[in-house]
């Protein structure tokens, strides 16, 4: 009976975290696609907008763009090894460990965002010479 109990529980254990897992490689495949579009919009700014308040702000997206991926990266290969090797329960301190890397994740598409729109609202008033 005991070892049923402890089966439900590790099974538990490695669903939240399977779960995790997939949200969290749905995140860096979505940064890793906004470092391009950043790349892109770097070049736009250069060639056509010309304005420094951009420039720096697209260069402050993209580092933050490329910590946090770092910092997804290294929570992934935690998971992972947690997956298979961990025999810690999945509790409410984790879960907010989860809900932490969500909110950087969010806050960074926010900002990313926010820039996006002020680039288009620049490209729509943008007149040729």
């Amino acid at each position: 009976m005991e070892n049923e109990l402890l089966y439900k529980i590790d099974a538990h254990r490695r669903l939240c975290i399977k779960k995790d897992l997939i949200e969290l490689n749905m995140w860096i495949d979505t940064l890793t696609i906004l470092n391009t579009e950043l790349s892109q919009l770097l070049v736009i700014e250069k060639q056509l907008l010309q304005n420094i308040t951009i420039e720096t702000t697209l260069l402050g997206v993209r580092r933050k763009n490329t910590l946090v991926l770092a910092a997804l990266c290294k929570y992934e290969q935690g998971l992972n090894s947690e997956y298979e090797y961990g025999k810690v329960i999945y509790d409410v301190k984790r879960a907010k460990e989860h809900e932490k890397k969500r909110d950087s994740y969010m806050e960074l598409m926010h900002d990313f965002y926010a820039l996006r729109k002020s680039v288009y609202t620049m490209l729509s008033t943008y007149k040729r010479n």
